[in-house]
C-alpha cells in the first residue's frame, strides 16, 4: 500500500497557515477544524509544519502565554516528508522513529496533503480486516464465531 492510497481515502482537504500569521489565528483554526496540524506555507512552497507538539512547547517556553508569537517561531520548519508513492511500512517506521504524528505528501515541491499517524494505522487495520475477511472465505465451512470447526 501506498501513501498515495490513503490520500485517495482520505481526500485532498488542506489547512494551511502563513509563517508570519500570528500564532493565535493558527491555533483559532485547528481550534475550529478539529485538527492537529497545520501546514506553513510561503509563496507556494511548504516551509514548515504548525502541531500541538510544537504549540505546546511554545507556550512553555513563553512561561503559559502566547502573546505576539507568529506561526513561525513555533513551527517545526523541517518537517519529516513523504511522497505519494512512498510505502506505508517505510510511512510507519519514519513516523515511528521520529515520533511524527502528522506527514505532509510532497510530489516533487507540490504539497498533495498530509497524513497523520490516525490515517496511517486505519489503513492498515482496514487492510488486516480485509485479509482476514478474504481468508476466511476462501476457508471453506469457516464457522462465524471464530471458533474451530468440529469434524
Amino acid at each position: 500500500m501506498k501513501v498515495s492510497d490513503i490520500l485517495r481515502v482520505k481526500g485532498s482537504t488542506l489547512y494551511t497557515a502563513t509563517p508570519d500569521e500570528p500564532l493565535s489565528h493558527a491555533l483559532d483554526l485547528m481550534a475550529e477544524r478539529d485538527i492537529g496540524s497545520l501546514v506553513v506555507m510561503e509563496q507556494g512552497k511548504l516551509v514548515g509544519m504548525l502541531t500541538f507538539r510544537e504549540v505546546i512547547k511554545t507556550v512553555v517556553k513563553n512561561g503559559g502565554a502566547i502573546g505576539v508569537t507568529t506561526v513561525q517561531s513555533a513551527m517545526d520548519d523541517a518537517p519529516l516528508t513523504c511522497t505519494p508513492d512512498t510505502d506505508m511500512d517505510e510511512v510507519r517506521h519514519m513516523m515511528l522513529g521520529s515520533h511524527a504524528r502528522y506527514m505532509p505528501v510532497l510530489d516533487g515541491k507540490m504539497l498533495m496533503g498530509v497524513i497523520s499517524f490516525y490515517d496511517v494505522a486505519k489503513a492498515v487495520v482496514d487492510s488486516q480486516n480485509f485479509e482476514n475477511q478474504m481468508l476466511k472465505a476462501y476457508i471453506r465451512d469457516w464457522p462465524e464465531t471464530g471458533e474451530p470447526a468440529a469434524n
